[in-house]
C-alpha cells in the first residue's frame, strides 16, 4: 500500500527547545505507522530563543526534511538590546510600566511592521520554493502549524494557487492569545490580524486545535470542520531511583510576567512562618525561563532562600525533575483568554506519578483534564484558604511517605493515539 504524502510546514523543529517543537516531532514519529509519509519543511537558519540539542536524537532517521533560509528581525534587534530581543522572542514581555524605551519600541515595531509575526519575510520565498516542490513530488496534503501564524499564511497562498488539501494546526489561538494584546497594535494592524485569521480559518479544508475553548472560539468565526487534538505524552527511558528528600514543588517551563500567582507565594510564605517542619523541608524549583517580575514577587514574599532557580534544561532533564519532585506546579494567567491554553508539559506531568498543583482561571481546559484524570487539584486565584489547606495536606502525606497519585484515563493522551486521530483526518480528505 502506497503511503499518502503530507507536507508539514513548521517553524519550530529540533534543535529548537520547548513544548512547541515536540507536538510535530511526535506526529512525524508515528505517522508512518498509519501509512502516511511526512515531509517536514522548516527554516535553515532560524533564530530559536531556546535550543535543546538532545531533541535532534528523536528525529526519525528516514524522514524527509527540507530546509530553506529565513531572514529574521530578531537578529537585527539584538544589536539594540540582545537581552530584550531574546526575552521578547521567547514570549517574556515585561509589564507595561516596567518596559524600557527600547522594549516599547521593539514591541511596537514587532506588532505593526511584522504582520502576522516576525517570520513574515519567510512567506514569499517559501511559497516560491514549495510551489515547485509540491508539483514535482506529488504531494496532495499540506499541514501548517502555528504560531508563528506566518506558517498559515504560507499555506493560504499555496491553497489558493495549487488547490491542495490543507489542514491548519493551531497550537495556540491567534488574535485572542495573551501576548497579542501586549504588541501595541494600532487599530489598522489589529484589523489586519483579524482579516488574516478570518481568511485562514475560512480557506482551510480542516482545522485542528489543541483545546475545546479554542474550538468554541473558532466556531464563531468559520463553518469549516474543527477537531480537537491535544498535545500528549510519549514513552521515554528516563528513570529515577527515588523522590527528592525535600518537599519539592517544581514548575517546569516559562513563568511570564503575568503568570505570577501571588496568592501562592503568600500561602507558601505563611506556611513557612507558621510551620517549622514545613520551613525546613520546603523547596521551590523553577526550571525554565522566569521573568524578573515573578522573581521579584517571590523574593518579596520571603521565599528567596527556599527557591532553587535552575533555568532551562534539556527535555530529559526536565522529565527527571518531574519524576523526582514531590509536587508539580502548573500556572496559567488569570484571564478569560487563557482558558483555552493547555501547556504541553501538562501531559508529561500526567504520567510522572507526581501530584499536580494547578492554579488558573475557572472552567479552563486544564482544569477539566486534571479533574478527569485524577492527577491533581486545581484552584482559582481567589481560593487562598483552600489552596493553603491542600498544600498542608500534601505536606502531611509527604511526612508519612504516602504522597502519591492514582491517575486514570491517560491512554487517549498518548502521542501514538493522538497521531492515529490525526491520520484519520488526513486519510478522509
Amino acid at each position: 500500500m502506497n503511503s499518502k504524502k503530507v507536507l508539514i510546514i513548521a517553524y519550530y523543529w529540533p534543535p529548537a527547545g520547548g513544548p512547541g517543537v515536540q507536538r510535530w516531532l511526535k506526529f512525524v514519529k508515528y505517522l508512518p505507522e498509519f501509512d502516511i509519509e511526512p515531509i517536514v519543511y522548516c527554516p535553515q537558519n532560524p533564530n530559536y530563543p531556546i535550543v535543546d540539542e538532545s531533541l535532534l536524537n528523536e528525529i526519525p532517521k528516514d524522514v524527509t526534511i527540507i530546509k530553506q533560509p529565513i531572514k529574521e528581525p530578531y537578529q537585527l534587534a539584538s544589536f539594540l538590546s540582545k537581552k530584550s530581543s531574546k526575552k521578547i522572542s521567547s514570549g517574556v514581555i515585561p509589564k507595561a510600566k516596567k518596559q524600557s524605551f527600547v522594549e516599547k519600541m521593539m514591541l511596537y515595531v514587532r506588532g505593526n511592521f511584522f504582520i502576522p509575526d516576525a517570520r513574515k519575510n519567510w512567506i514569499q520565498p517559501s511559497v516560491a520554493f514549495l510551489s515547485n516542490y509540491i508539483r514535482k513530488n506529488s504531494v496532495n496534503t499540506l499541514i501548517t502549524t502555528g504560531p508563528p501564524h506566518s506558517m498559515h499564511v504560507i499555506g493560504l497562498i499555496l491553497k489558493q494557487s495549487l488547490n491542495i488539501k490543507w489542514i491548519t494546526d493551531f497550537r495556540d489561538p491567534w488574535t485572542t492569545i495573551g501576548y497579542h494584546k501586549a504588541l501595541k497594535l494600532t487599530k489598522s494592524s489589529q484589523q489586519k490580524h483579524i482579516e488574516l485569521e478570518t481568511e485562514v480559518l475560512n480557506s482551510a479544508d480542516e482545522i485542528v486545535v489543541t483545546s475545546n475553548h479554542t474550538k468554541n472560539e473558532f466556531e464563531t468565526k468559520t463553518n469549516k470542520p474543527i477537531s480537537v487534538i491535544t498535545n500528549g505524552y510519549d514513552t521515554h527511558s528516563v528513570r529515577v531511583e527515588e523522590k527528592d528528600v525535600k518537599f519539592t514543588l517544581s514548575h517546569i517551563g516559562s513563568l511570564l510576567s503575568d503568570r505570577n500567582p501571588k496568592v501562592l507565594w503568600e500561602v507558601l510564605s505563611e506556611l513557612i512562618s507558621e510551620n517549622e517542619s514545613f520551613s525546613k523541608a520546603f523547596q521551590l524549583n523553577l526550571i525554565g525561563v522566569v521573568s524578573d517580575d515573578v522573581l521579584e514577587s517571590i523574593h518579596n514574599s520571603g521565599l528567596k532562600n527556599h527557591t532553587n532557580i535552575v533555568g532551562y534544561v534539556s527535555h530529559d532533564d526536565a522529565i527527571k525533575f518531574q519524576m523526582q519532585s514531590r509536587l508539580l506546579l502548573l500556572i496559567e494567567i488569570d484571564s478569560e483568554d487563557t482558558k483555552a491554553i493547555i501547556p504541553g508539559k501538562l501531559f508529561e506531568y500526567l504520567i510522572s506519578e507526581t501530584p499536580i498543583l494547578a492554579i488558573g482561571p475557572d472552567d479552563s481546559d486544564v482544569q477539566q483534564i486534571i479533574t478527569k484524570t485524577n492527577t491533581g487539584v486545581y484552584f482559582n486565584y481567589n481560593q487562598k484558604e483552600k489552596l493553603k489547606i491542600q498544600i498542608l495536606e500534601y505536606f502531611e502525606a509527604y511526612q508519612k511517605n504516602s504522597l502519591n497519585v492514582n491517575a486514570i484515563g491517560l491512554q487517549p493522551y498518548s502521542r501514538k493515539a493522538l497521531t492515529e486521530r490525526l491520520s484519520a483526518i488526513i486519510k478522509a480528505m
